[in-house]
């Protein structure tokens, strides 16, 4: 965590305040834009999702506009699909968990299992990228698909998978800031992206 995110080196901080270090999230960023870049500009199909709808949805959402856009094909799930006492929805061509007239907050890799299952239940092909956060792009990456996404400093999950080789790229910041504090993150990923504004 501390060569990929900038915590702590120090193994007996286990609490309290810890740290992100502004150039591994910007390096991260790079690498993450050049993959959603590459991808969109072949026209592939690609699939986003959240497990942060109160921060990470917005930036999602700019992400598959702006892919949609350049060529890219969003891959719609049929929604609908049930999970705790919710179900699964697609909201701006992302995929989140709704329960109880909100969305919800999740590290569960279970709505991403849900998610794929469907798609191959209907015959349907499984995407060539998947940009997501949390549990939806530990699934992911663990069912074999190439996956790129977000996760906080308390979140090693993501982290460990791309030291593994599975995650492609996991970038290191706070996933639950205000929405309109992601607009320069937006705006510098589909620049680097060669995509256009969202």
């Amino acid at each position: 965590m501390h060569e990929r995110v900038g915590t702590s080196a120090d193994p007996s901080h286990t609490d309290g305040q810890d740290t992100i270090d502004a150039a591994k999230c910007v390096a991260a960023l790079d690498r993450f834009a050049d993959r959603l870049g590459s991808s969109a500009h072949r026209g592939e199909r690609i699939l986003f999702a959240t497990g942060h709808p109160a921060g990470l949805l917005p930036v999602h959402a700019a992400f598959a506009r702006s892919a949609a856009a350049a060529g890219a094909t969003v891959v719609r799930v049929p929604e609908g699909r049930r999970f705790g006492a919710g179900d699964i929805r697609q909201i701006f061509g992302v995929l989140v968990w709704h329960q109880h007239g909100g969305l919800m907050h999740t590290h569960f890799p279970d709505p991403m299992r849900l998610s794929l299952d469907t798609l191959a239940a209907e015959g349907l092909e499984p995407p060539d990228l998947v940009v997501a956060d949390h549990g939806w792009a530990g699934h992911a990456a663990s069912a074999g698909l190439p996956t790129i996404g977000f996760a906080d400093c308390n979140d090693p999950g993501l982290f460990v998978s791309e030291a593994q080789g599975q995650v492609e790229v996991a970038v290191p910041l706070d996933d639950n800031v205000r929405p309109g504090l992601y607009e320069p993150l937006i705006a510098y990923v589909l620049e680097r992206a060669g995509l256009p504004p969202a």
